[in-house]
């Protein structure tokens, strides 16, 4: 049996716009990926579960694959 190593790609997360106004789902949303202020950033696993979040607030971050 060959056994395969899952390889944890990681991406980071900006915001760019503010949660200002917007619904609070939203807002909930960037908390949850540990986003509170502008230009602030995170280096998250990417999961679906992240992915998901983010494409709830994709106008409102920014998202970069790291090798």
């Amino acid at each position: 049996m060959t056994s395969k190593k899952m390889q944890n790609t990681h991406i980071k997360v900006t915001q760019i716009g503010s949660a200002i106004g917007r619904p609070d789902n939203q807002e909930r949303n960037l908390i949850g990926l540990g986003l509170n202020k502008l230009h602030r950033s995170k280096i998250l696993i990417d999961t679906p579960d992240v992915r998901g979040m983010i494409n709830k607030v994709k106008h409102l971050v920014k998202v970069e694959e790291i090798a």
